[in-house]
């Protein structure tokens, strides 16, 4: 009897001493706020993407060939003539396909050669586009404007960002009567991509472009130490 109600008491201790415990690693963990920032700031662009080329059509695969070659080896030379490095410029697309009528009957052959240009002169890029018109490029898609170097930029939103989060996260603290304390955990959420490209038309000459800015923003969410 003895030894059952020892071994009674010694459960009870042992189950007060854990609950004792628990509680005490309750008390220890901190009580947190999670709230988010944005920062975001504007930048010219000094890379711009240019895709363009020449596409041909003809009754034969050899005809389309050499057509497209021919004009395709002036768009080239012109290129280069407006002093654009040979390390910019990079075929993107070449293509020989059978040409259809509404009948599904063989027409002709179209060929195709299109290359991706890098200007990082940004006073050239009309220079160039009317270049390529000139020399008898028919095929100018896009034109995307970059920010070659988005790191210091990038850098700058982050600490607006976290500025922003830090400003929320004292006003709650302020309401809630509490002083706000370190950040724990910071995760950025993204940040601004290049520019989609713009659609241009190959007929026009003395083209105007205007690369405009680009708005590098970053999100973060970040949780804060409450103290009491």
């Amino acid at each position: 009897m003895r030894i059952f109600f020892g071994l009674v008491l010694f459960c009870a201790f042992m189950v007060a001493a854990v609950q004792a415990s628990h509680a005490q690693t309750a008390n220890k963990l901190p009580s947190l706020i999670t709230v988010s920032g944005d920062g975001e700031v504007a930048i010219v662009p000094d890379l711009a993407i240019l895709r363009g080329g020449v596409t041909t059509t003809a009754k034969t695969a050899r005809e389309a060939s050499e057509a497209n070659a021919k004009t395709m080896t002036a768009v080239m030379i012109s290129i280069k003539a407006g002093g654009i490095a040979d390390q910019d410029v990079q075929t993107s697309r070449l293509s020989l396909q059978l040409v259809h009528d509404r009948d599904q009957r063989i027409t002709g052959f179209q060929a195709a050669n299109q290359v991706t240009v890098k200007i990082r002169d940004m006073g050239k890029i009309s220079d160039v586009i009317d270049r390529l018109v000139g020399a008898g490029a028919n095929d100018i898609s896009s034109i995307q404007f970059v920010v070659s170097s988005p790191s210091k930029p990038l850098d700058q939103a982050r600490e607006e960002a976290i500025a922003d989060a830090r400003r929320k996260a004292e006003v709650y603290a302020r309401a809630a009567n509490v002083k706000l304390g370190s950040a724990i955990n910071i995760t950025e959420e993204g940040s601004a991509g290049p520019r989609p490209g713009l659609m241009l038309s190959a007929a026009r000459s003395s083209t105007p472009v205007s690369p405009g800015e680009e708005i590098q923003r970053v999100s973060v969410t970040v949780s804060y130490e409450l103290l009491r």
